[in-house]
């Protein structure tokens, strides 16, 4: 943990709370003890921790824009991909606890897991140090490219495809799960999204946020 905590910034006084961050849903289900939980309660608070610094800051920093267009950014800054290029840079994968069939399946890749596991670290600092520390860690990691001055990439396929779809007035788009397959541990869901009823795309993922995205992204190729 030590060498996690340095590229973090910052040292846990409750060790646990950084061990129970990066303990993945399927390694908790592999064990026996009751005690061995998931990162998923963490990476709630995290979410929301996160959520809120961003709007913060996009708030004090960015006068000039509406709220439209903060709510856009601070989706695009916090959204699944973003979190994964942080996670790479923090090499977070290494310290990961999966389970044998996630591990096996290339879990410790998964972009989704990578990015779960950086909003667990975010409320672990949060719990063990407070908000400041949380803070930091988020101005440090993730919102650093505003400092900088780069530009953010769109890479939110639903809301993309959604401001194609407002072109034409009376259109109404639909997210349906269409098919779930594997363990409990390791599910792949089946997304199709409905255009004024009719499918125009489908995309799997292992969330349902993820296979959603997978089907806005298959409908963008298509409607273009």
């Amino acid at each position: 943990m030590t060498g996690l905590e340095e590229k973090l910034g910052y040292t846990f006084r409750d060790k646990s709370l950084l061990e129970n961050a990066l303990r993945h849903s399927s390694y908790a289900n592999e064990s026996r003890d009751p005690a061995v939980t998931s990162n998923e309660r963490l990476e709630f608070l995290g979410d929301s921790v996160l959520g809120f610094v961003t709007a913060k800051y996009l708030y004090q920093h960015y006068p000039q824009l509406p709220e439209g267009s903060m709510t856009k950014l601070r989706a695009e800054l916090v959204c699944e991909h973003a979190l994964h290029a942080v996670a790479q840079e923090l090499e977070l994968g290494k310290y990961i606890r999966l389970g044998k069939g996630e591990e096996n399946s290339g879990g410790r890749q998964r972009t989704s897991i990578l990015a779960d596991a950086v909003e667990s670290c975010i409320a672990a600092m949060y719990l063990d140090g407070g908000m400041a520390v949380a803070e930091k860690f988020i101005l440090d990691r993730v919102l650093s490219v505003l400092d900088k001055g780069l530009p953010v990439r769109d890479t939110d396929n639903k809301t993309r495809l959604q401001e194609k779809v407002q072109l034409k007035h009376g259109q109404t788009l639909a997210y349906q799960v269409t098919g779930e397959s594997g363990p409990d541990h390791r599910k792949e869901f089946t997304v199709s999204v409905l255009l004024n009823g009719e499918t125009v795309g489908t995309g799997k993922g292992f969330t349902k946020k993820e296979a959603e995205q997978a089907a806005a992204g298959d409908a963008l190729a298509k409607l273009k």
